[in-house]
């Protein structure tokens, strides 16, 4: 299969916490990624406002993206409830008029969009709308929990907090270790790197249990499955999907993903609880199908110097008497650890 050439578009929106499927794509398909579309900072260097993506260009317009060769032009952001905005549709007309394949991560399925189903047609130009669920799906059956393998899900303090990152940083430490482990992508961005996956967010409340089950029954003759976690329990708006996931994956063992400093739930004036009250919430609800315990925290230190990134670390030990890292500065070698007595016998 010919390689994607990907524009990604954050038009506005660009940094470490608001263009979220940008980040991503950029750190783990960086080798797919020829620019990043946002006029707002068209010329810096990539890397000095994510850290990463060096030497990928960031460009004011399409017209300046074709000079890079594109196939496709993916939306990089994830917006509250997941609504194109209204500014990009000519960026995304032009783009499509171009002859780019469109990938959209948002809830907005642009294949339902009569303007740009019609202008796909007349181009010859896919869009693919990540998001759109399978059309056969079933409620959860508690078919998996007694199941051999090791299945590890990634929970939240919060949404976008770095769920995802940590359960793909642990599935390929895991690998190099070892053992015979897969990421399971539950989102949209996840879908796009790992290329396969569903997007639990989209899936009809009654079937979000059932569609993890697939996921992990696709997958069952895998030693490890680590499962990307989908917002955070305690979240008034999301909470269901957290919960679902719970339920469908039946982990045995859960890593804790927060963020030093953020107190407060995102877009909400709502505090995040303590490292026990999180662990115990999630432990507790969990313990009442299957046996289930929170192993590790893992940080996103985004935004923090090494030292501040070490101690933010060590604090999260000393609160918790888990192991604590970030995953991507430091490793998974305590996660690792962690997850070692869980090994399935043979």
């Amino acid at each position: 299969m010919e390689k994607r050439r990907m524009v990604i578009l954050t038009e506005g929106h660009l940094g470490t916490f608001s263009s979220k499927t940008a980040n991503s794509l950029i750190r783990y398909r960086a080798d797919e990624t020829v620019a990043v579309l946002d006029s707002h900072h068209a010329g810096k260097p990539l890397e000095d406002i994510l850290e990463i993506g060096r030497g990928i260009p960031i460009v004011a317009s399409i017209k300046a993206a074709m000079g890079y060769n594109p196939t496709s032009l993916v939306i990089g952001i994830a917006t509250p409830g997941g609504v194109l905005p209204d500014e990009w549709r000519e960026v995304i007309k032009e783009a499509i008029t171009s002859g780019m394949e469109i990938v959209n991560g948002l809830h907005t399925f642009l294949s339902d969009d009569d303007e740009f189903k019609t202008l796909a047609e007349q181009h010859n130009v896919r869009l693919w709308d990540v998001r759109q669920p399978p059309r056969q799906l079933d409620v959860g059956r508690h078919q998996i929990h007694n199941m051999p393998n090791l299945r590890v899900l990634t929970v939240g303090a919060d949404s976008s907090i770095g769920k995802m990152v940590a359960a793909i940083e642990i599935s390929r430490a895991a690998q190099q270790a070892g053992w015979d482990a897969k990421f399971v992508a539950t989102g949209q961005t996840g879908m796009m790197i790992e290329g396969a996956g569903m997007a639990i967010d989209t899936v009809v409340s009654d079937y979000i249990s059932g569609a993890v089950e697939q996921l992990v029954m696709e997958r069952k003759h895998h030693e490890m499955l680590v499962i990307e976690g989908q917002g955070t329990i305690i979240h008034p708006s999301y909470s269901g999907v957290s919960l679902g996931l719970l339920h469908g994956a039946a982990p045995q063992a859960l890593i804790l993903c927060h963020q030093p400093g953020r107190d407060m739930i995102r877009n909400l004036h709502v505090p995040i609880p303590s490292y026990a009250d999180l662990i115990h919430v999630h432990e507790t609800i969990a313990r009442a199908l299957f046996p289930c315990e929170v192993v590790a925290i893992s940080l996103n230190c985004a935004g923090l110097s090494m030292d501040d990134a070490r101690q933010a670390v060590d604090r999260a030990h000393r609160e918790t008497g888990l192991p604590a890292t970030d995953c991507v500065k430091f490793g998974c070698d305590g996660i690792l650890e962690a997850l070692e007595p869980f090994r399935p016998e043979g």
